[in-house]
């Protein structure tokens, strides 16, 4: 079955098939390649040497049968010369059949070994043994890379009357094999380089499938996309396991998704947890853990800027005497309320901290001059005395502000804390609901 075309795998597919040969030079495809034409290669030798050697004596024995045939036909008119010993007509027979090129030798031998008649080429030495020739008792023919030897018995009536010996060169048929066999070479490597054409073709076609899962796997692994699908092409066994390939993808795809959904559930958890160790579960302000460490921050980062920082404390003022007339609850809502109110009077960068029950601690970075900060502590004061509403009651609460600066008061945490806390405990002792800044003896009823 096909598989579905979707998105992640047609580029996949369409990247493979517009890929430059090159990338493949090393694949698969090419060493198949390879090994099928040294096949066809070594066979088409083989085959080519096996062709021309049988060529070869074949083309031998034909001309050894065609030569005999020639000298039975001169042995015949050689016979009655030898009957009645006419040397000259037998030289004259002998010279119109040497017509022939590839003639080297003749000799007419008599039955008691006498030489009757003979020709020889320019520049031919006689090979022929007279004994051999003289028992000769019927035709025979030998044959080597050079030259066809061919013995005729003449006879007349029956008779032997004496041998023909004839000596051909096989120069000119060694000549037209070698054409031949040129030729065919020419031919075989014309086939050979079609036939590298054809395999390469064929060995790209037939293994196609598997070069482009090759390459999926290959950008899967490098980008770990698992949404990719491999193209199911034929249902052979590259497919079955293209297939299985596939089902590896969307069960990967699958756990790669589920352990995304972990991870994210797992941060936002860490982060939730984060938040609920470092912030006030009732005013949603940050707690008495988070001011620890951001005073610490903004104190070095104060430091390495010659930045002045404030820190104020502040303790509301009548809230037990509401936890006690109106409930905890009562006492929530005003919390809640207080800690809504000072946040609208500050800046971004401000730090409101609740420190526990009715306690809360402000960083202020970057507040330079003094005016500004009693400014701030007037307007804190001012929006915590205004009247809460409790279940249609009015509820009214104040504040006392202790204020210290850093480097004025004191130049590291504990330095601060301590002369905030000083200053604040001095706002408590001139009537509350009022301020005082650490190393100020003066105070200033808001």
């Amino acid at each position: 079955m096909q598989a579905k075309n979707n998105p992640s795998t047609m580029p996949a597919g369409d990247a493979l098939r517009d890929a430059p040969a090159s990338l493949h030079s090393a694949s698969l495809v090419a060493r198949l390649t390879r090994w099928n034409l040294a096949v066809l290669v070594s066979t088409l030798l083989l085959c080519f040497l096996l062709i021309a050697t049988a060529a070869w004596f074949s083309a031998q024995e034909r001309q050894a049968r065609l030569a005999q045939a020639s000298a039975q036909v001169l042995a015949n008119s050689l016979a009655p010369m030898l009957v009645f010993e006419d040397r000259d007509a037998a030289r004259a027979e002998l010279q119109s059949f040497i017509r022939r090129d590839d003639v080297l030798e003749l000799q007419v031998l008599l039955t008691d070994g006498q030489l009757f008649a003979h020709w020889e080429a320019p520049g031919q030495r006689s090979d022929l043994l007279v004994s051999e020739a003289v028992k000769l008792a019927g035709a025979r023919h030998e044959a080597d890379a050079q030259q066809l030897r061919v013995w005729i018995p003449v006879q007349l009536r029956g008779e032997r009357v004496g041998v023909l010996y004839m000596r051909e060169s096989l120069h000119a048929l060694r000549q037209q094999l070698q054409q031949a066999i040129i030729m065919a070479a020419l031919l075989m490597a014309a086939g050979i380089l079609v036939a590298s054409r054809a395999l390469g073709y064929v060995q790209r076609r037939a293994l196609w499938p598997l070069v482009e899962l090759s390459r999926l796997a290959e950008q899967v692994a490098a980008d770990q996309n698992y949404s990719r699908r491999a193209r199911v092409h034929h249902p052979d066994e590259v497919g079955r396991l293209t297939e299985r390939f596939n089902q590896l993808l969307r069960r990967a795809e699958a756990w790669q998704t589920e352990l995304n959904r972990q991870l994210r559930e797992e941060q936002e958890a860490g982060q939730q947890y984060q938040r609920l160790a470092h912030e006030d579960s009732l005013t949603r302000l940050p707690n008495r853990l988070y001011f620890q460490s951001a005073l610490q921050r903004l104190l070095a980062h104060g430091r390495d800027q010659k930045d002045h920082l404030s820190l104020m404390f502040i303790d509301l003022d009548n809230f037990k005497l509401v936890n006690d007339s109106h409930g905890h609850e009562a006492g929530d809502q005003v919390l809640v309320e207080v800690s809504r109110r000072m946040s609208a009077v500050l800046r971004s960068s401000d730090v409101l901290c609740r420190l526990g029950g009715d306690e809360f601690a402000l960083i202020l970075p970057g507040l330079g001059p003094e005016g500004v900060v009693t400014t701030l502590a007037q307007r804190l004061i001012a929006v915590v005395r205004d009247p809460i509403l409790i279940n249609g009651q009015p509820v009214q609460v104040g504040a006392t502000v202790g204020v210290a600066s850093f480097p004025d008061d004191a130049d590291d945490a504990a330095g601060l804390l301590g002369q905030a806390d000083a200053a604040m405990y001095a706002a408590k002792r001139a009537g509350k609901n009022t301020y005082r800044q650490a190393g100020k003896v003066n105070s200033h009823d808001a």
